[in-house]
């Protein structure tokens, strides 16, 4: 059973779940459908009141109804002559568009249009002003590759990821397409295929910074439960302490709590913490590390008085990779 398959069947379950439990199932068909949510589970090795399966499997903040409505959208918008992103390639290698030079012109009108409105969060115009450009000239990938970056700017991921595999069928060589295939599909919590994308084009630039992180994260996000010696070799320093925490590991290690690991409190009182919260306040990395899910479901458990322990943060592969970037500034001349 993949990972990918179960994700899936979870998010069916969610959904057939929600469905009972806001009156959209009649009442006669509730424990009908409650025996059939338990055989769909145990059929696929899925159980929602295990918390281990459901951090990992959960495709939260999207749900299958969301992903759903952006699928029909973009059918309704693109209509059939966007359909897969394969046949739309290899119609686009052998018979492609002849567009004339007014045309190309009108198009990147168009394209400098919605990069405007990008700027000032006008998603959805943004979005309209590329769609009339890949009217006007649908050869060019960079009109697709923009549009999958409205789409993502408005949480639209899925339309994204259509969009970023029509530039790439366009131009293999489109490095950018890349990143934006990548990012959508991490945000659709498709771990597998984001480090695929990311992976495909750091085949064409090894060197590539931007690839090379999204990578990373993607690998680290595919099993979340199970070490992996590939993952550890990309995210650990030469010198960094065990566990991969480089200079916060340094730091953590001089606040001893039951087994070495450090308590909240004394976390929180310590002064080279509170000077790492500064610096990331000033720097804008606060607000970026807030919108980080697991950061929210900490706070969201911190706030109804669930204190999670150091050792169970420290076990979720993104906190043990934040705790990497951020120990990595501040570890003392590391």
């Amino acid at each position: 059973m993949t990972d990918k398959q179960q994700r899936l069947v979870f998010s069916i379950i969610e959904f057939l779940n929600q469905s009972i439990q806001d009156g959209t199932v009649k009442a006669d068909d509730r424990e009908s459908l409650e025996v059939a949510i338990q055989c769909i589970g145990e059929a696929f090795g899925v159980d929602p009141s295990d918390e281990q399966q459901v951090s990992r499997l959960s495709v939260k903040p999207a749900t299958l109804q969301t992903i759903f409505d952006v699928f029909l959208k973009t059918r309704e918008r693109v209509g059939t002559s966007a359909a897969p992103a394969v046949s739309s390639s290899a119609s686009a290698s052998t018979t492609p568009k002849s567009v004339c030079a007014d045309d190309k012109v009108k198009a990147d009108k168009f394209k400098q249009s919605g990069n405007t409105l990008m700027s000032s969060k006008q998603y959805d115009q943004a979005i309209e002003a590329y769609s009339q450009a890949i009217d006007a000239d649908p050869t060019n990938p960079v009109y697709y590759s923009n549009r999958a970056a409205a789409y993502s700017s408005k949480g639209a991921h899925l339309a994204a990821v259509g969009d970023a595999e029509q530039a790439i069928s366009l131009d293999a060589q489109f490095i950018k397409a890349y990143h934006r295939l990548g990012h959508a599909q991490y945000s659709l919590a498709d771990f597998p295929a984001a480090a695929d994308a990311f992976e495909r084009g750091l085949k064409l630039d090894p060197n590539n910074v931007g690839l090379k992180s999204g990578l990373e994260n993607a690998k680290a996000r595919i099993l979340p439960d199970e070490p992996s010696d590939d993952v550890s070799s990309t995210t650990h320093d030469a010198g960094a302490a065990p566990g991969g925490m480089g200079g916060l590991g340094d730091l953590l290690g001089g606040m001893g709590g039951g087994g070495g690991m450090p308590d909240l409190a004394s976390l929180m009182n310590n002064p080279q913490m509170m000077a790492m919260a500064q610096q990331m306040m000033a720097n804008g990395g606060l607000e970026s590390l807030m919108q980080n899910p697991a950061v929210a479901n900490m706070m969201n458990r911190v706030q109804s008085g669930d204190m999670p322990s150091m050792q169970e943060l420290l076990n979720d592969p993104t906190m043990r990779n934040m705790a990497q970037q951020f120990g990595g500034g501040m570890g003392g001349g590391r």
